[in-house]
């Protein structure tokens, strides 16, 4: 990976854009750390290491851009940011489908796929239905499919479809979609216990600022797995954010990741496993599932501003949990809200690509050890154990 060195790509994103702007440099020592740990732990094969100087690059071209939007025009950055509905479980526990229908509200504004993988300039309300990014993003999904045929059974992917904070941070370089996508665990453990994440939220709204400055809504909702490991900055940044907690059994969790990860990270390198993959997610989960039993214990996390829903509850009964996180949260589930997510379910069946399969067998972890682990979260959130497949 020649030139592979935060300088040379900051040089490369002026180059495309003619911007120099970047809002400060606090995403130059999260990219050092990324770009370490790609060099001596990613194992990236050619392809990967055609891929990852185009990705990171882009990020800093679009960083710029956005720079650039809220420099002329100042109000953006102004803007208030309405306190947030926020989605903070661990992946694999149906914060996708429930995201996909709390952004059934007609009242609800959710960052959708191709608005965060192509801000700028920032969606306009006239034609946010038909901009033409919406067709661009979708081929390029498209062409996805062709590389890695089995990961849509795993995870939806949709131009339309809402979209993570992962994508939005990852302008900051302090996002976990990185350890997703990459043998990374010298940046991810650096992310988790090392870094300030205030500038990550603090570009979280800059980012949710540019998408509502020409296409507002009353509420923001967001989602994303690596909110469970930093609820202080998340909270920090939007004190009054209202969260919602999904649950499931961590093991299902770490099996259903151990199949996912090593799929994603397949496109970049030849050399992955999935009881690697499972070994090193497994001490991330569980990180994050201790740390968001601190939050509840210590105050981190206020009663009043967090639902906790679990995994069987919901996918039994989809409209009887969202029932209840609007009633918690004082919002009024109007008729027509209901209509759009009953349709949503209809149109999206979850089985529609095949279904995703895995086994717990092939983590090759011990189930013993990870059932102590996880006994005291499992514990006071409540959480059954689920059959291992």
């Amino acid at each position: 990976m020649p030139d592979l060195t935060s300088e040379a790509l900051a040089e490369r994103a002026v180059g495309a854009t003619g911007l120099d702007d970047f809002g400060g440099d606090s995403w130059r020592e999260p990219l050092d750390h990324l770009l370490d740990s790609l060099r001596s732990e990613a194992r990236l094969n050619e392809l990967g290491a055609a891929i990852v100087p185009d990705e990171l690059a882009g990020y800093l071209t679009t960083r710029l851009e956005i720079v650039a939007e809220r420099t002329r025009h100042p109000g953006i950055a102004e803007a208030a940011v309405e306190p947030p509905i926020v989605i903070i479980g661990q992946g694999r526990t149906g914060t996708t489908i429930l995201y996909d229908l709390l952004a059934q509200g007609p009242d609800t504004r959710v960052p959708l796929t191709w608005e965060v993988e192509r801000p700028c300039p920032p969606p306009e309300a006239a034609t946010y239905d038909s901009d033409p990014r919406i067709e661009e993003v979708d081929d390029r999904l498209a062409a996805i499919d062709l590389v890695l045929p089995d990961f849509r059974s795993m995870h939806p992917m949709g131009a339309r479809l809402a979209q993570e904070c992962v994508r939005m941070t990852a302008l900051e370089f302090r996002s976990f979609i990185f350890p997703t996508q990459y043998r990374v665990p010298g940046y991810a453990w650096w992310l988790l216990d090392e870094a300030d994440m205030a500038p990550a939220y603090r570009w979280h709204r800059t980012f949710l600022q540019h998408l509502q400055s020409r296409r507002p809504g009353r509420r923001w909702l967001v989602k994303s797995p690596g909110h469970i490991w930093h609820l202080g900055p998340l909270l920090a940044e939007y004190p009054d954010a209202l969260l919602v907690q999904t649950h499931r059994d961590p093991l299902r969790i770490i099996a259903s990741l151990g199949s996912l990860v090593p799929t994603l990270r397949s496109l970049a390198s030849d050399d992955v496993s999935a009881p690697e993959a499972s070994a090193e997610f497994a001490d991330y989960i569980v990180e994050g599932l201790d740390r968001s039993l601190d939050a509840r214990r210590d105050g981190t996390v206020p009663p009043e501003q967090v639902v906790d829903t679990q995994f069987a509850a919901f996918m039994a009964d989809p409209l009887a949990t969202i029932g209840t996180i609007y009633d918690r949260f004082g919002l009024e589930l109007t008729a027509e809200a209901e209509r759009r997510m009953r349709t949503f379910i209809d149109s999206h069946p979850a089985d529609r690509h095949g279904g995703h399969r895995y086994t717990f067998a092939a983590t090759g972890l011990e189930e013993a050890e990870l059932r102590d682990r996880t006994s005291a979260y499992q514990s006071f959130f409540e959480v059954p154990i689920e059959p291992l497949p």
